[in-house]
């Protein structure tokens, strides 16, 4: 059989297949390695996961939108504005610095991506966290006493994070201002809330937000908790974000739909495949946030 037939007799199949999908959408399954989070900025380590993150998600083949009054719950970090590449610079400035005689960069930078996600369980996410990691990492690593020249240096890295101005992501701005005509919109982040709150308000789009959850972690119990809480209605509540892990997966898990915006640098911890979303709920993937005006 011709591929051309085969491919569509697949298709064709997979449509049969998936009776949740709505009529005016197309499954397209993308279980591939996603180039997107592997190509470096210049100034960057290739420091991404490489594993794909996508499995299977809805891509709308129409542009019409969805009724007003929907809830429309947004992640903050490399959704709304950069955040990880920041991380990403400080992290290769200590790279640099510790200057290992034995172990790689890479091996360096798998080193202190398992310190994290170890002190992420011990003090939760920010900067006070991330800062933690470092000196741990560099205190196991070398084999030289920490002065403080040294801690001060270390802490330093982390410090050129909290230094940094809010840089929107493209289209942000006036998509957030005319989303908000017609929709509520919640912003639900984590991590440290004084942190999150202070990016918000340097964002200037605190205005936008019916509402601000920082939350400890995203789990499907804590989107429970946040649509009771905000006496959402799940058929018309979405997660909007670029985390698998943490925006779209536990949303879907917890009964909500979801919008998948990826972005070139998330962050390594935050990979998780994609999951095809439950019978009734609906996930999509877009190329870019001033789409969202195209289906809300």
């Amino acid at each position: 059989m011709p591929r051309s037939q085969q491919e569509q007799r697949e298709r064709n199949n997979a449509a049969q297949a998936s009776p949740h999908i709505r009529p005016q959408h197309r499954p397209r399954c993308l279980t591939r390695q996603c180039a997107r989070l592997r190509a470096p900025l210049s100034t960057l380590p290739p420091a991404r996961s490489a594993e794909p993150i996508i499995d299977c998600v809805t891509t709308p083949n129409s542009t019409s939108r969805q009724p007003p009054g929907q809830t429309l719950l947004f992640d903050a970090d490399d959704t709304l504005w950069e955040n990880n590449i920041y991380f990403e610079r400080a992290i290769a400035a200590f790279i640099n610095y510790l200057d290992h005689r034995i172990h790689t960069p890479e091996e360096v930078r798998g080193h202190l991506n398992r310190v994290e996600h170890t002190t992420i369980k011990e003090q939760g996410y920010g900067l006070k966290s991330f800062r933690k990691s470092l000196i741990a990492c560099f205190e196991q690593l070398t084999d030289q006493p920490i002065t403080p020249e040294k801690h001060a240096r270390i802490v330093s890295f982390a410090q050129s994070i909290a230094d940094q101005e809010i840089e929107l992501l493209p289209g942000v701005a006036p998509t957030i201002a005319e989303l908000a005509t017609r929709h509520r919109c919640i912003l639900v982040t984590k991590g440290d809330n004084l942190e999150q709150r202070d990016k918000l308000n340097r964002s200037g789009l605190e205005a936008h937000f019916a509402a601000v959850e920082v939350l400890h972690e995203k789990t499907p119990a804590a989107y429970r908790a946040l649509v009771e809480h905000h006496i959402c209605d799940a058929p018309t509540t979405w997660m909007i974000g670029n985390s698998p892990r943490s925006d779209i997966n536990p949303a879907l898990a917890a009964g909500l739909h979801a919008v998948f915006i990826p972005h070139d640098f998330t962050w390594v911890l935050e990979h998780e495949v994609v999951n095809q979303p439950p019978a009734g709920q609906t996930l999509l993937e877009l190329a870019s946030f001033a789409d969202l005006t195209q289906h809300f």
